[in-house]
């Protein structure tokens, strides 16, 4: 055991590392990200144009950039792969539960940005320019809406101290292991499928409002959920490791429960809500600049 516990010590630190490392070049990792979203859109747009001229052959091609894309963007910087690793860090939901919730969540997200362009670009026949305004304002209020689920958690971690106390004080055991969360607490998964998909991806809104201007609606819808499924395989994939991750650390320090630990794990769930709420303030004020000629055409597209 002390083997294992000493590479698991291990591989956290070179875990740690690499995250401190990505946190150092964050800067340099998020122009290198935006210069490759952008050489994606060009190849998505390259095959939006043969595929409008009468190369339907460029489908195929079109299919397999486009859930490269949602691989890539669920792996680049993005909020979805924050909320899911901060959630199943401080948190324990059933199994099905933890890989359902992150891929429901993407595939909400593909809906969602169909929606907007459909609701307002088709229904209301919006500019490109207000189109632009109306992401502007869809993005701030999913970013109160992702800190009003940092709340919520802490809230919940908050409650839960105090009734564990109220229940250690009338001589309740304590239990070993680690436990899950409620079977029934769908409102918080509910809130967690929210947060990912209410935020439609940059990218899937640009190649929608471009497959929109040059009449072929139903291929960017196709690109879209295309797009959004691969972002779902990746977040489940991330869903997994996060989760085994978790369950090691659980086996190898806390496999007995004691008052303190108890204490601790509702502390730490308490400054994963307190982090989404800091993420949710980073995404408010860095939203991406409205452009007056649409933002398929700030995108380089």
């Amino acid at each position: 055991m002390t083997a294992t516990k000493t590479g698991f010590t291990l591989a956290a630190l070179v875990l740690l590392t690499a995250l401190i490392t990505l946190f150092t070049q964050w800067t340099a990792f998020q122009a290198w990200s935006l210069q490759s979203q952008i050489q994606l859109h060009r190849l998505l747009v390259t095959h939006l144009l043969q595929i409008n001229s009468g190369q339907y052959s460029a489908g195929l091609w079109l299919i397999g950039v486009t859930f490269i894309y949602g691989i890539l963007h669920a792996v680049g910087p993005g909020h979805g792969k924050f909320i899911v690793t901060t959630w199943l860090s401080t948190h324990q939901p059933p199994h099905g539960v933890a890989l359902s919730v992150p891929f429901i969540g993407s595939l909400v997200q593909g809906l969602c940005a169909i929606a907007f362009v459909f609701i307002l670009a088709v229904g209301f026949n919006l500019t490109t320019g207000d189109l632009s305004v109306s992401r502007w304002y869809l993005e701030k209020a999913s970013a109160l809406f992702i800190a009003g689920l940092g709340v919520m958690m802490m809230v919940k971690a908050w409650r839960s101290q105090h009734q564990h106390e109220h229940h250690h004080h009338e001589g309740c055991g304590h239990h070993h292991g680690i436990t899950t969360q409620p079977v029934n607490d769908w409102k918080a998964w509910l809130g967690i499928i929210i947060a990912t998909g209410v935020r439609p991806c940059s990218g899937a809104l640009t190649v929608l409002l471009f497959a929109n201007v040059i009449g072929i609606t139903r291929w960017g819808m196709f690109a879209v959920m295309t797009m959004a499924l691969g972002t779902g395989m990746a977040l489940v994939a991330l869903a997994l490791f996060v989760r085994h991750f978790r369950h090691r650390a659980g086996e190898l320090w806390l496999a007995e429960r004691s008052a303190r630990i108890d204490h601790l794990l509702k502390l730490v769930r308490i400054a994963g809500g307190a982090l989404l709420i800091l993420f949710a303030l980073v995404l408010f004020l860095t939203v991406v600049p409205v452009s007056a000629n649409g933002d398929y055409i700030a995108a380089g597209c």
